[in-house]
């Protein structure tokens, strides 16, 4: 702990702050969340990709958990989580991957939408003599990959799953496409029909003389818009956590919840363009830009003071790869504030995902203060 550092001027830019009492309270809201909708919670552990992140979001710290690489189950099956969903599909040639972490007591499932990968995980099940378990992924609304409730490959996938040695656990869905659409009416639409969908093929799985004890459903917006999760066994969501300016502009929550930013340093101006330089370019935020077709452009980022005051309508509105150009917003009336060589802003991110996986850590901040108590180290890598 002695090697942390204690202030905010202390730290070379750009790097990554977490703000722990916002952090805390998005945890909370979707956790009472899930109680009240009666379904046991798995977080994604894709956006912090760290333990000491898993720690607050896992009710219990061993799990469930969810993940998004081979690399993400394996970290955090060593840091003590053993009930674990790798929620892409499956590649035959990662499951001696699998069946290591497995042998050595971690609880990891695979997801697959496929014969071929269902006869790859049956063979591999038969050849360890350990039934891997096995999510069908199922498409509610067209955004990416998964069978329908009511395509014939997936009860043939499902028998060849339980007959052939490996472990028919259940079905799941992503309703990435709440992603395209504001407002918890709207998100709670997708929701249904994230639910509907699944439990359809769940019970037409069933009907077929097959187990299908699980079904799994979420994204983050469905997670939070959610009305009825009526058959449903568990509730996925990920970047909830952090949150970020995407987020915002679809209306899950407000700025004042999102809990990362990117501590950056003025280092230039250009004074008749109406600019300020960063040392935080695209590198430092992601090439992200979510939010150019909502309502509201961010820019690359929303941008406050070191403090998180929000400096009105201030945004990276421009970004090479290490220097980052904040302006005023197109079209509002508010002032370029006066930010001297070497003062540090926060810039609130895009999507928290894509930023954090620019940084080796989190630099945590005492609650209300700009002193700092942690540094959180992240993990990256496939």
């Amino acid at each position: 702990m002695t090697d942390i550092p204690r202030k905010l001027s202390h730290l070379q830019t750009p790097t990554l702050l977490v703000d722990p009492a916002r952090l805390d309270r998005n945890v909370k809201r979707l956790r009472e969340r899930a109680a009240k909708l009666k379904v046991k919670l798995r977080p994604h552990l894709k956006t912090g990709k760290s333990l000491d992140v898993a720690r607050q979001v896992l009710d219990g710290g061993a799990g469930p958990a969810t993940v998004s690489t081979l690399a993400e189950a394996e970290y955090f099956a060593a840091g003590g989580v053993t009930d674990i969903l790798y929620a892409v599909g499956i590649a035959p040639q990662k499951l001696e991957r699998v069946a290591k972490l497995r042998a050595k007591g971690c609880d990891l499932a695979v997801l697959l939408d496929s014969m071929d990968q269902a006869q790859a995980v049956a063979d591999k099940s038969k050849e360890t003599g350990d039934p891997i378990p096995a999510f069908i992924e199922i498409d509610s609304d067209g955004h990416r990959s998964g069978l329908a409730p009511d395509d014939p490959a997936l009860i043939e996938i499902a028998r060849c799953l339980h007959e052939g040695g490996a472990e028919m656990r259940g079905v799941l869905a992503h309703a990435g496409e709440s992603y395209t659409v504001s407002g918890s009416e709207a998100h709670a639409e997708f929701a249904e029909l994230e639910r509907s969908m699944t439990v359809k093929a769940a019970d037409n799985i069933r009907a077929a003389g097959i187990p299908c004890p699980e079904v799994s459903v979420g994204s983050t917006p469905t997670a939070h818009g959610a009305q009825s999760l009526e058959g449903v066994t568990e509730l996925r969501a990920g970047v909830y956590s952090f949150f970020d300016l995407f987020m915002a502009g679809i209306g899950v929550c407000t700025l004042d919840d999102i809990a990362m930013t990117v501590l950056a340093t003025v280092i230039g101006h250009q004074k008749d363009k109406g600019w300020i330089i960063v040392d935080a370019g695209w590198m430092a935020m992601s090439r992200d830009r979510g939010t150019a077709a909502q309502e509201i452009d961010q820019g690359y980022g929303l941008v406050a003071d070191a403090g998180g005051e929000i400096y009105p309508d201030l945004i990276m509105s421009g970004a090479n790869q290490e220097h980052g150009i904040l302006s005023i917003r197109p079209g509002s009336t508010a002032t370029l504030p006066d930010l001297a060589i070497g003062t540090q802003v926060r810039i609130l991110p895009n999507h928290a995902c894509a930023t954090a996986a620019q940084y080796s850590g989190y630099n945590v901040l005492k609650p209300g203060s700009t002193e700092l108590s942690a540094f959180w180290p992240r993990m990256n890598g496939w």
